[in-house]
């Protein structure tokens, strides 16, 4: 099997900073407070049930995974500061499923919201088979107009018998556009070229992008969590797993046996590093907290004196310096 060069490996971007000036930490809770507010709405959608509301099943199965998320991000959020290993890796795992079920209803929402949008240039309904298409058919408030009219022409005339008063008519016409177009099939490519489709599409994709940096915000402070609880124990482990090569992998501090790996917590603890172990315990660590976790195991002594002072001193102490002059050495 051919060894790939280091050099041509796909690596996760590993932050050691939050936008550049605050650390991974603090990070970390305004991403969780950011998803809190995000999962409260999902609380609020359910009451709104109560007051008889018709909700798609896509629209439910939402409001219930966001009161779900809602409830484990409570859990885990409190160990941010804590910095417990299991927690914070659970934090991570939550965050990028969030990602990716919020990017998955993102997108059928938007599919469904483009669609409509072509059904009223088309002056046609939404077709059933598009996600949530009922709710955004009753709540829009454009599509399958009782009247489908794009002008109104009001024609008045007198009113008969001894009353005084007119008559008013009204009547509906369609405008040329809205002619030419009626009776054609909704697309989803029409709907994004249409007005604003293209400037939401693009905010969509800018907000997804942050998204993606915030997964690798909360992945990274979890990594250095998880590796400063391998490594602070004993220097002599810290050498172990810093000094060698940097494609090694650290001890699974989740593993059968040690003090983290006992009960369904070890065992949930061992999935979770198993998926992706040489992120979480392989590479070179040359975090800042580990250089200097190891500076507090070596001394530098500066010497301010001329070339040599130093080692004279040594050999002085321990007497094995040059011998002693003789006394007649400075008689002539």
């Amino acid at each position: 099997m051919a060894i790939i060069p280091r050099w041509m490996r796909l690596r996760v971007p590993r932050p050691r900073t939050f936008l550049y000036f605050m650390n991974l930490r603090t990070g970390v809770e305004m991403i969780s407070f950011s998803m809190l507010f995000n999962k409260v709405t999902g609380f609020f959608g359910l009451l709104a049930v109560l007051t008889g509301l018709r909700l798609s099943p896509l629209q439910l199965s939402m409001y219930i995974y966001s009161v779900g998320a809602l409830v484990l991000l409570a859990i885990l959020a409190p160990h941010i500061r804590k910095q417990t290993p299991f927690h914070c890796l659970a934090l991570a795992w939550l965050y990028l499923f969030d990602t990716i079920i919020n990017t998955a209803f993102t997108a059928a929402f938007a599919i469904t919201w483009f669609i409509a949008v072509s059904a009223d240039h088309n002056n046609s309904g939404i077709p059933k088979g598009a996600p949530g298409s009922s709710t955004i058919d009753d709540t829009a408030g454009f599509t399958s107009p009782q009247y489908n009219a794009s002008k109104v022409d009001v024609v008045v005339s007198p009113a008969k018998g001894l009353t005084k008063g007119q008559d008013a008519v009204a009547i509906a016409a369609a405008s040329a556009a809205a002619a030419a177009s009626s009776g054609q099939n909704p697309s989803l490519g029409q709907g994004v070229g249409i007005e604003e489709g293209i400037p939401s599409l693009i905010l969509v994709l800018i907000m997804t992008l942050i998204r993606v940096y915030f997964i690798l915000i909360v992945m990274s402070y979890a990594r250095q969590v998880l590796r400063q609880s391998i490594n602070s124990p004993s220097s002599t482990k810290l050498h172990l797993h810093t000094d060698g090569a940097g494609d090694s992998i650290a001890d699974n501090p989740f593993a059968v046996g040690s003090p983290q790996g006992e009960g369904w917590k070890g065992q949930v603890g061992r999935i979770m590093v198993k998926v992706g172990k040489s992120y979480w315990l392989g590479g070179q660590a040359d975090e800042d907290w580990v250089k200097g976790l190891d500076g507090r195991f070596k001394t530098t002594k500066s010497s301010g004196g001329p070339p040599g002072t130093v080692e004279r001193e040594r050999r002085a102490r321990s007497g094995t310096g040059p011998p002693t002059p003789s006394p007649n050495l400075g008689k002539l």
